[in-house]
């Protein structure tokens, strides 16, 4: 049976007592024990991934590799180097505000984490850590056989006395109990300041007049699913609604013919997990947006300006958009045939920028799509 919860049930349910951002600029023991498993390769078969490897602060706390050349590059190497995942890696920042995984009042999926939303938060009460004992085990990314061998390599790394300091000295005892505790430290670190800081030019009210003119054009078409509305607990909007929509994202032609890819050109997204909702994604966080090119699950758009102009011109006749990956659930209210003008769409792209944080670092640039 579905779940069902109000709005504001499910904001409560985002762990706002975990959720509370760092005090200044030091990291509490548990969110420093989280940052040095988020940057360790021991999770990794090979030793050569980490959490950081896929979601760098250079890139907005997405794929670098990606960033650097998102006209050819979408998704991210595997422990093997060899292997790649099928879909685009998100940011990490700016998602511990994500409710478990259920129906609102207004009969929308909304909550959970990755793409699809399978790490529903139902296990732990906590999406996020949830999320973050995804990659150690798949075996296209970080490929480490089972708990077992995870929680021994921490136990027997440098890494162990903090684990210890923060869970007690039987913290490795019980390794599926230890694995958890490995997830919560993680999700801690990402819902400190130095991952989620809330501190770019928009939270420091800097915008410049296109960028103003951007926002008051964001505010009337995009903020239905990308909200500018307070959330408790949060230091700013986070501009998502945390729900899932299927845009008509055209399949990816380059993705597909990489055969090192699992990518398969039907990818279902939400209906994965739940069943009948077909075609739809999360709706992403926009901060840092400018730095985590490219853009959409299958990474189909190389630029802020590519993926703003698909959802001004998606149904118009004359834009040329391939069809849709996935037909079914499309959404026909708030994409299609906007009315923009090039102009208003520069004015857009202008405001997202403002969107990255002071220390963010990374390559941005309008560029326009080549294929």
């Amino acid at each position: 049976m579905k779940k069902v919860f109000s709005c504001a049930a499910l904001l409560a349910l985002s762990f706002v007592a975990t959720s509370v951002l760092a005090a200044g600029p030091g990291l509490s023991d548990m969110e420093q024990l989280g940052k040095r498993l988020y940057n360790t390769r021991e999770l990794s078969w090979d030793r050569t991934q980490s959490c950081a490897t896929c979601h760098h602060k250079m890139a907005g706390f997405a794929d670098p590799t990606n960033a650097r050349d998102p006209y050819n590059t979408f998704v991210s190497l595997g422990d093997n180097l060899v292997d790649k995942g099928g879909r685009n890696a998100p940011t990490a920042a700016y998602c511990g505000f994500s409710p478990i995984l259920g129906i609102n009042v207004d009969g929308d999926w909304q909550g959970g984490m990755f793409w699809d939303g399978r790490a529903t938060g139902e296990t732990l009460g906590d999406p996020l850590a949830e999320q973050a004992q995804g990659p150690p085990l798949n075996p296209v990314e970080m490929n480490m056989p089972d708990v077992e061998t995870i929680i021994a390599r921490i136990e027997t790394s440098r890494i162990a006395p903090l684990f210890e300091k923060v869970f007690g000295p039987d913290a490795f005892v019980d390794v599926d109990q230890a694995y958890d505790d490995l997830a919560t430290a993680i999700a801690s670190y990402e819902r400190s300041s130095e991952i989620s800081p809330f501190n770019s030019r928009f939270d420091r009210g800097e915008l410049t007049a296109q960028e103003e003119d951007g926002f008051v054009l964001f505010q009337n078409n995009c903020a239905q699913c990308h909200s500018t509305d307070s959330v408790e607990g949060a230091a700013g909007p986070l501009f998502t609604n945390y729900q899932y929509e299927n845009i008509g994202v055209p399949t990816n032609i380059a993705l597909l013919a990489d055969e090192g890819s699992v990518y398969d050109g039907n990818d279902l997204g939400l209906g994965y997990v739940v069943g009948g909702e077909n075609g739809k994604f999360k709706v992403p966080t926009l901060r840092n947006v400018a730095r985590t090119a490219p853009y959409s699950h299958n990474g189909y758009f190389p630029t802020l300006y590519d993926m703003v102009s698909f959802h001004n011109s998606r149904d118009v006749a004359d834009a040329g958009w391939p069809a849709p990956e996935v037909a079914e659930n499309l959404n026909t209210t708030d994409v299609g045939d906007m009315g923009l003008t090039p102009a208003q769409i520069d004015d857009i792209v202008a405001f997202l920028n403002s969107l990255t944080d002071s220390k963010t670092m990374g390559g941005g640039g309008r560029g326009r799509m080549s294929r």
